[in-house]
């Protein structure tokens, strides 16, 4: 395929869009089909059929957000929105399609939930068929690649990625930018170099990163194709856990249609550019998102982090030049390219520009996934978006970067997101987990819920991080019991600095940091555990206190 026959393609398909009056939308997003949302297709064909109505359409979408309130069904182009739908309303919802009348599962789309939100990386996100390369392309997939391969050099392609500030969504906000550039310049003796999708997504109550394999593959795949063009790649790997069968499943067939149509392969669109992707799966080691440990893995080797430098943009797989980027990082390509790296530098904060992608989980009332703009407060997030927290509770705090992360009190939600201002709160962005606490949790026992993790996932490859997370969850443990002592608290604090300072990796760095934000935010707790004892311990334990 040449850019004017994809082009032709578009066109066509752009025209044979506008002959569709209605159609429903049923969302086929993990969370959705959990609870057999599948069966709806099938069953809206059927009820179109027996009520005549030939012209109109069903198909399934990804992830529309709102996934408290699923399986969700949505009557296209008027938004309406039905929440909770079962089959014996499917009847009821086709019937509506002339007109809604008095639905009691309609939702209101013009609720701030997704009227604070702003869609950049989610824009295709329960409008397309996420199994169809058509509708990708439909939807102005593959222009931007379309653009770079007959319009832009590698270095106009990696400065518009520089000016749009673009930094890296797995957590460490690195300039996206910088890290092409640099990967640009490296070289090996055959001229192998490699581009990786990082989809080992981990954290506790994190889904974003899945969200966005089930429901818009060709996105993330076109920004890889773009980066392996801008670095001088031509093998690209995406790495995902076994554990997302259906986002590895969609995620193939993306790859497999794109080959079929010469935008995946040997000399993409009869450009001399040839670039491949193939998946590797992990197997559910929370180390492996780390890149060093990553790139292990792809070897065949067991997933634990080496010292660095050599950076992987040096030396990575094999000995290669590697650049890893989050998924949500290279679903971002694509835009940026369409609309201009100015574009997206206008989002945002001074630092940190964009959007942000938040798996929003918790004791809040619309848990789900969202997309807002960066400089968005904690406050918006909870209470507007979220609906603050279920059956009228006390806001706690909300926890964000996964079990790197800090907690974040009442006195600090009007802090506008960013990466430094989270990390000024003792807290980190991740890759997008936050989740809501409210007056019922205990803040000790949370704490040791994320430890515990942290030790079940620690590689053991560091004294720090294996002794230290080991020592810190004992040291919970007993305070939790009723047997803490007050210079339990200091030693805490020890053991957590030295972990930071010593560790190898960011898992060993960071696990301290859940400890370290709730004694400082909730020294109470701790001191209530170690006052009362065992008496006290046990009232908590039976919710007595």
């Amino acid at each position: 395929m040449t850019p004017s026959e994809l082009n032709q393609l578009r066109d066509s398909l752009k025209a044979a869009h506008k002959n569709v009056k209605k159609c429903l939308h049923v969302c086929v997003g993990s969370g959705c089909l959990s609870s057999k949302s599948e069966t709806f297709i099938p069953a809206i064909q059927k009820e179109i059929q027996a009520q005549g109505l030939k012209e109109y359409t069903v198909k399934g979408v990804g992830c529309r957000g709102l996934c408290a309130a699923g399986p969700l069904v949505s009557s296209e182009p008027d938004g309406t929105l039905y929440h909770e739908v079962t089959e014996a309303d499917v009847k009821g919802i086709v019937e509506n399609l002339n007109g809604i009348k008095n639905n009691e599962k309609v939702y209101n789309t013009d609720t701030p939930f997704f009227k604070k939100q702003k869609k950049i990386v989610l824009e295709n996100a329960g409008e397309i068929d996420p199994c169809s390369i058509d509708e990708y392309i439909c939807a102005d997939g593959y222009t931007a690649l379309t653009k770079v391969l007959t319009s832009m050099n590698p270095q106009q392609v990696i400065d518009t990625i520089s000016t749009s500030g673009l930094r890296g969504r797995g957590g460490a906000g690195f300039p996206t930018g910088r890290k092409w550039g640099m990967m640009a310049k490296s070289v090996s003796k055959d001229g192998k170099k490699f581009v990786v999708c990082n989809g080992d997504e981990g954290d506790p109550g994190a889904f974003m990163d899945r969200s966005m394999m089930e429901a818009d593959p060709h996105r993330i795949l076109e920004g890889m194709i773009i980066a392996g063009y801008a670095v001088g790649s031509d093998q690209g790997f995406v790495y995902v856990r076994a554990e997302y069968p259906l986002a590895v499943k969609r995620f193939q067939l993306a790859i497999e249609k794109a080959r079929e149509k010469n935008l995946l392969g040997k000399n993409i669109l009869g450009s001399s550019f040839s670039f491949d992707i193939e998946i590797r799966l992990g197997a559910g080691a929370f180390v492996c998102g780390e890149e060093t440990a990553l790139i292990a893995s792809i070897e065949g080797k067991r997933g634990s982090p080496s010292p660095r430098p050599p950076f992987p943009t040096t030396s990575g797989i094999w000995g290669k030049p590697t650049m890893i980027n989050n998924v949500e990082t290279f679903a971002n390509v694509a835009p940026i390219i369409n609309r201009g790296g100015d574009w997206f530098a206008s989002i945002g904060t001074d630092k940190s520009k964009g959007t942000k992608v938040f798996a929003l989980t918790g004791h809040v009332t619309n848990s789900g996934l969202i997309e807002v703009p960066m400089g968005t407060t904690l406050r918006e997030i909870v209470f507007d978006i979220g609906g603050g927290c279920l059956n009228g509770k006390k806001f706690k705090a909300v926890q964000t970067g996964g079990p790197s992360g800090g907690f974040i009190t009442e006195k600090d939600l009007d802090t506008p997101i960013s990466y430094e201002n989270l990390q000024n709160l003792g807290s980190i962005m991740g890759s997008g987990g936050m989740v809501v606490l409210d007056e019922d949790d205990c803040m000790v026992d949370i704490t040791r819920f994320y430890l515990r993790f942290c030790v079940d996932e620690s590689c053991g490859k560091c004294a720090p991080c294996r002794i230290g997370g080991y020592q810190l969850l004992q040291i919970l443990e007993n305070i939790l019991r009723g047997r803490g002592t007050p210079e339990d608290l200091p030693q805490l604090k020890q053991i957590c600095h030295a972990m930071q300072k010593a560790s190898l990796c960011g898992l060993g760095q960071t696990a301290p940091n859940p400890v370290l934000s709730t004694m400082k935010n909730f020294e109470d707790e701790y001191k209530a555990y170690i006052e009362g004892g065992v008496k006290y311990a046990r009232q908590k334990s039976k919710g007595k206190s």
